[in-house]
């Protein structure tokens, strides 16, 4: 019978974890797929390629020697932020520098709000994963205490307990999972952003 237990107890694999976690493992699975998805879109979008895309800023300086509207037509075409600061120099080339410089700082700025986009569900989903799975163990260790205390032969029979404290911590490891992963691509991301508002500020 203690085998037989032992074996029901026993984690065999992903789905096994996820059933034995309780209900707070699906708010925790949908935070999981949501973190995968920001991570693959910002990795797509933040890598150096497509902030400053290769010879561009070359092909700009060529087209500039046929004409301000050659250069704005390519800064136009291109959807990298990059391609945008540098639109709004172009617009506004001749005017007073302390007014270029404002309009240049602002299309930059823009951008950089724009390179932070979703970075933020990250950091949120970092933040509240755990208490998910916090949560999820309260929840199991009340119900783990109600089998007990309902139990005609809980007395000395501290496995029931223990079972219910055992699946009950299941929520807490899988914040945790979730969590510090997720926790290490914020800052991964926030990294990359620097140091593309930085090579973008060297190219400007």
């Amino acid at each position: 019978e203690a085998a037989a237990a032992a074996s029901d107890l026993a984690v065999q694999s992903v789905w096994d974890f996820v059933v034995k976690g309780g209900v707070m493992m699906i708010p925790i699975g949908l935070c999981s797929l949501v973190a995968l998805a920001v991570a693959a879109e910002r990795l797509i979008n933040l890598r150096r390629g497509a902030v400053i895309p290769t010879g561009f800023v070359d092909d700009v300086r060529s087209d500039m020697k046929q004409g301000r509207d050659k250069a704005l037509e390519r800064c136009n075409r291109d959807a990298s932020p990059i391609a945008a600061v540098f639109a709004a120099a172009v617009r506004r080339l001749g005017q007073p520098i302390d007014l270029l410089e404002r309009h240049v700082t602002e299309a930059g700025e823009r951008q950089m709000l724009r390179l932070r986009a979703r970075l933020r569900v990250l950091s949120v989903i970092a933040a509240v994963t755990p208490l998910m799975g916090l949560l999820g163990t309260i929840f199991g260790m009340i119900n783990a205490f109600q089998t007990v205390a309902v139990s005609g032969d809980a007395l000395g029979r501290t496995e029931l307990l223990a079972e219910g404290i055992y699946e009950a911590m299941i929520t807490t490891a899988a914040g945790l999972i979730v969590a510090i992963p997720v926790l290490v691509l914020f800052h991964w991301g926030a990294a990359m952003i620097v140091r593309g508002a930085v090579e973008l500020d060297a190219q400007v």
